[in-house]
């Protein structure tokens, strides 16, 4: 079955051979790594939107070494108690957490914003459709969908609200209060704690809380994975040079990342 939204017409995309297509005439080619551009340029607010390639490889790189592996199998976990059929990962990146949940439903889509993560991630497994896009115009189809994911995302929530099934899920995934407090307190002095509670009651008028977890992940990172872990947040930008040098400079560093996961119901009465 294919679930994919013409960006221009909103009808449904078609795969032939090697061009998704709709009715009105419109074409997507499939890339040579296999994903398909569905952001248009009337959907684009700058030339290259999304992560820098740097930040993509930095973060495939330390996802890869398996520090955040509690987290993805908490997702899974999930996953396999609920069971979900069709699934859209939003903000997917480089595809280090849509390609492990890919082998827990039978439709998985995986679309980001910036297209160096998606030409990355369209090697990892090749059951996912991977797709360019953007959140504001989710590239499926109405009520396709029986779980939508938001890991460290944006949460477009009328968009959500439009793919979902009814009674469809809703998974987000945010830094829980104390998530790298150590690093963060290095980097800045102060720290504020993270309040992943915010998107409870911004998603509470559309949907029903069913599941709520922390997930702690501790670790010693080596000097390479300090460098990458910077260069994949916002840490890396919003930190004075010379906390971040001193911090890049260290042999080692234990942290603990600490992840709050969310599973919401789209509540019947939720209007689209």
């Amino acid at each position: 079955m294919q679930w994919l939204m013409c960006p221009v017409c909103r009808e449904n995309l078609g795969l032939n051979e090697r061009t998704w297509g709709c009715a009105q005439g419109h074409r997507f080619d499939l890339a040579k790594q296999g994903y398909v551009n569905l952001h248009v340029v009337q959907h684009k607010h700058s030339k290259q939107p999304g992560d820098t390639p740097e930040a993509v490889d930095a973060r495939r790189a330390f996802l890869s070494a398996g520090f955040y592996a509690p987290l993805r199998q908490a997702v899974e976990a999930l996953l396999a108690k609920y069971q979900p059929k069709t699934l859209l990962d939003i903000g997917c990146g480089e595809g280090y957490y849509t390609q492990a949940m890919q082998q827990h439903v039978t439709d998985c889509i995986g679309v980001d914003i910036a297209k160096s993560a998606v030409q990355r991630a369209a090697k990892t497994n090749s059951k996912v459709t991977w797709v360019v896009g953007t959140g504001a115009v989710l590239p499926v189809l109405d009520q396709s969908m029986e779980i939508c994911t938001s890991l460290f995302s944006p949460i477009p929530q009328q968009e959500i609200l439009r793919v979902l099934k009814q009674d469809g899920l809703c998974l987000v995934v945010t830094p829980a209060p104390q998530h790298l407090y150590d690093l963060r307190e290095q980097l800045f002095g102060e720290v504020r704690l993270h309040e992943p509670e915010k998107f409870v009651t911004q998603l509470s008028d559309d949907f029903e809380l069913i599941e709520s977890q922390v997930v702690d992940a501790p670790f010693v990172l080596k000097q390479q994975d300090i460098q990458n872990l910077l260069a994949m947040t916002p840490y890396a930008y919003k930190a004075r040079p010379e906390m971040r040098q001193a911090l890049e400079q260290q042999e080692q560093l234990a942290l603990t990342a600490s992840f709050q996961l969310y599973l919401l119901k789209k509540k019947a009465r939720a209007a689209v």
